[in-house]
């Protein structure tokens, strides 16, 4: 094989390979998290107001200014922090660039960078790129919280950084304040910094989101990454960034420039429309994918699976164990194969994958009717 030796052992991604899968087999797609429905109407209007209007050339290196400005006021308004576009916000090729860029920018051969499993799975790849190493702390099911001991014992003297994803994907926790004040002491503790991924902020059941920016100490320490695509279902204009503070921005943009240099300016005043969209549409959302949630947890339950439903994200892990197979695999691949529904199996996101064989993921982020649709298939399960 051609593929260099630090990406060698991540293979495909397993979204390609469920996807692939869902297709080849005509199976309903619960496996990759993206909707099957389109965005609000004012937001593309807004991108195909820019193209007509000729904003069509290469955007400014960190971002469009708009942009930026919807980016700082929606930001100081969820966490009461003051940022300067021109010099903390760089808009990123969705927010799986901005991981890219951070990763490459600010880490070095042989450091070690604390992640959570299971983890999305860019990650450890986007580490292993920079010669640095991951160490992973299991969030234990069915609540998915992690052990104080192996937190801790995570943490060396060479970390560099610790990846918070709240709310998390793939389990849908919505980690508290005392859990990120724990992370957060640790970070001060080893002179560590953070790379928050906050994709689903605005997608919270249970609890709240807290960005881990705001905590005493915090600030100066980390990135904090977002998007559109999730909150917007835009998915496919991947438009994202990363806030820090003047010193890191200058590492996450010394990678962004030599990768892409600018992402797509129309999709970027789009960006700044949808970020300008008033509180009845982000209510309206949050209800809408409570609403697909509890549908699909109860649907599920009552087909055999064992059921947490999440307190945020798109995204459930069920327990598959009461149909009989011997692993998320062998399960995932029965579903998409003899039952017409495709799912993820979540060992693909753990260091230690025996830990997630007994889970599979789907995907509620779906029209009503594609749900329906996928629970009366999975109906002929036999637990």
């Amino acid at each position: 094989m051609a593929v260099c030796d630090r990406l060698r052992p991540f293979g495909s991604t397993i979204f390609s390979t469920m996807t692939g899968l869902a297709n080849k087999h005509r199976a309903i797609n619960l496996s990759q998290g993206f909707p099957d429905f389109d965005g609000p109407a004012h937001v593309k209007a807004a991108a195909i107001e820019a193209i007509t209007d000729a904003k069509n050339q290469y955007a400014p290196h960190p971002g469009v200014p708009a942009l930026g400005e919807a980016i700082a006021a929606q930001f100081e308004r969820n966490t009461g922090i003051a940022v300067d576009p021109a010099s903390e916000i760089t808009v990123t090729a969705g927010c799986t660039q901005a991981i890219a860029a951070t990763c490459l920018g600010l880490l070095n051969p042989g450091d070690e960078v604390v992640v959570f499993e299971p983890y999305y799975d860019s990650y450890r790849p986007c580490c292993a790129m920079t010669d640095a190493t991951t160490r992973s702390v299991t969030l234990h099911a069915p609540h998915f919280r992690w052990n104080d001991d192996e937190l801790r014992a995570a943490f060396t003297s060479k970390t560099r950084a610790v990846v918070v994803n709240t709310p998390h994907n793939p389990t849908g926790r919505v980690f508290d304040r005392q859990e990120l004040e724990q992370i957060a002491a640790l970070c001060i503790e080893h002179d560590c910094l953070c790379f928050s991924d906050e994709v689903y902020d605005r997608l919270v059941f249970e609890g709240a989101h807290i960005s881990i920016a705001s905590l005493p100490g915090m600030r100066e320490r980390t990135v904090t990454m977002g998007s559109v695509g999730k909150t917007y279902s835009l998915t496919g204009w991947k438009i994202g960034w990363a806030i820090a503070p003047p010193a890191l921005t200058a590492g996450v943009r010394a990678a962004h420039q030599f990768m892409l240099y600018a992402v797509a300016t129309p999709l970027q005043h789009g960006a700044a429309a949808a970020l300008r969209s008033g509180n009845d549409y982000y209510e309206e959302f949050v209800e809408t994918y409570r609403r697909k949630r509890d549908f699909l947890c109860d649907a599920l339950a009552a087909i055999g699976f064992g059921v947490v439903a999440p307190q945020g994200t798109y995204f459930v892990l069920a327990d598959h164990t009461p149909f009989g197979f011997d692993d998320d695999v062998a399960f995932c691949t029965h579903l998409v194969r003899d039952i017409g529904v495709a799912a993820i199996p979540p060992s693909a996101f753990y260091d230690r994958p025996e830990h997630g064989k007994r889970l599979v993921r789907f995907a509620f982020c779906k029209t009503d009717d594609t749900l329906q649709a996928a629970v009366e298939r999975m109906g002929k399960l036999k637990s």
